[in-house]
C-alpha cells in the first residue's frame, strides 16, 4: 500500500500502485475480492462497500460501528496477502463488436488522422485483450486499456450530445463501451450488442476491475442477431465468458 487518504469520516482511499495499468488493475481486483469476501463474511464489521478504481480501493464504512484505525488494523493483513499474490482475480470475456461506419461515425476518418489503415486500427483494438482498469461515468461503463501508442489521441474537441448505447470508443489510449445512451466525447469506432448492466443480475455490472476483455469483430448479420436477442432479454452473460467461470 502506497498511501492512505481519509475521505471525511465515512471512507478511506487506499492507493495500491503508483499508476494505472494491467498490473495495477490485477492488484486492485485481488484487493477488492479479498476485502469484499471479508466484509460479507463478517470479518470487517462496519464496512459497507468496497469500490475499486484505476490504482486504488475506497472503503466506505459506518462511523457508528467502526473507525479508521480499527478498520485499517483489520484490512492491513488482508492487503499483505494480496500484495504477495500473482495474476488477477478478474474474469476473461470475448465481447462481439461491429466495426461499421453505420454505427461508428469516427471509423471512416480516424485512420487518416492516426496515419494508419482501417485494418490496422481495428487490429489494434482486437489483437490482444484489454484490461478493465475501472468502472465509472455511467453504471457498468468500463475504462479499458492500454491501447498501443499509435492509437493514442485526445478526446474529441466537440463532444456529442447523444452517443448510442453499446458504442465502443477510444481516447487517451483507453477504450470504453457505453452501457446507456449518453453524451460523450470519445471517438466512436464500433458497437457491442451485449448489455453491460442489468439490475436483475446478481452482479449488476457485467465487467469489473481486473477483468480482461477481447473485442471480437462480427459482421452485420451476427450483430443484428445478437442485438435482437438482447432486446428480447435472451442473452446470457456466460455466453461471452472465456475462462469457464460463471458471471456471478
Amino acid at each position: 500500500m502506497l498511501s492512505i487518504r481519509p475521505l471525511g469520516d465515512t471512507a478511506l482511499t487506499l492507493e495500491l500502485a503508483p499508476g494505472p495499468g494491467a498490473a495495477a488493475s490485477a492488484l486492485v481486483a485481488r484487493a477488492c475480492e479479498a476485502l469484499d469476501h471479508a466484509r460479507t463474511s463478517g470479518q470487517l464489521p462496519g464496512l459497507e462497500e468496497v469500490a475499486g478504481a484505476f490504482r486504488s480501493v475506497t472503503l466506505y464504512y459506518d462511523p457508528l460501528l467502526t473507525g479508521q484505525e480499527a478498520l485499517l488494523g483489520l484490512v492491513h493483513p488482508l492487503l499483505k496477502d494480496t500484495d504477495a499474490g500473482e495474476g488477477g482475480a478478474g474474469r476473461a470475456w470475448s465481447l462481439p463488436c461491429l466495426f461499421d461506419e453505420e454505427v461508428a461515425p469516427d471509423l471512416a476518418e480516424l485512420p487518416a488522422t492516426l496515419g494508419i489503415s482501417r485494418e490496422a486500427l481495428i487490429d489494434g483494438m482486437t489483437a490482444a485483450p484489454l484490461s478493465v482498469h475501472a468502472l465509472g461515468f455511467l453504471p457498468g461503463l468500463p475504462f479499458m486499456g492500454d491501447l498501443a501508442p499509435e492509437l493514442g489521441l485526445p478526446r474529441r474537441t466537440e463532444p456529442r450530445a447523444r452517443v448510442p448505447a453499446g458504442s465502443v470508443a477510444i481516447a487517451n489510449r483507453q477504450c470504453v463501451i457505453y452501457p446507456w445512451e449518453s453524451p460523450g466525447g470519445w471517438h466512436i469506432l464500433g458497437r457491442c450488442p451485449v448489455p453491460l448492466f442489468d439490475i436483475a443480475w446478481a452482479r449488476p455490472a457485467l465487467l469489473a476491475s481486473g477483468d480482461l476483455v477481447h473485442l471480437r469483430p462480427v459482421d452485420r448479420a451476427a450483430f443484428d442477431a445478437l442485438a435482437e436477442r438482447a432486446r428480447a432479454g435472451e442473452l446470457d452473460p456466460d455466453e461471452f465468458r472465456t475462462d469457464g467461470q460463471p458471471h456471478a
